[in-house]
């Protein structure tokens, strides 16, 4: 899944500037033919280490139970365990 997710953000990167044309001449039937995976929306937010989609903590670039087991082992600075 990481592999993929890494092949869309290169469509995405190649694809930008021609999409923001076409979205400015306002030629709809143009955007359709472009590739899927261009899209930006199509783009996820996955852990760096699991590769997991969901629980994803933007400032940190993982996830939320990666984040937990980092933290309870003090590899987070700044993070203090709470009773969870």
């Amino acid at each position: 899944m990481k592999a993929r997710e890494v092949k869309r953000a290169k469509l995405i990167a190649k694809y930008a500037a021609k999409r923001e044309q076409i979205l400015a001449e306002g030629n709809y039937d143009a955007l359709q033919a472009l590739p899927r995976n261009s899209s930006p929306i199509r783009a996820h937010n996955r852990c760096s280490i699991t590769g997991r989609p969901k629980g994803y903590m933007r400032q940190f670039g993982i996830s939320r139970i990666q984040f937990r087991e980092m933290a309870s082992k003090g590899l987070i600075p700044g993070v203090k365990k709470a009773s969870w």
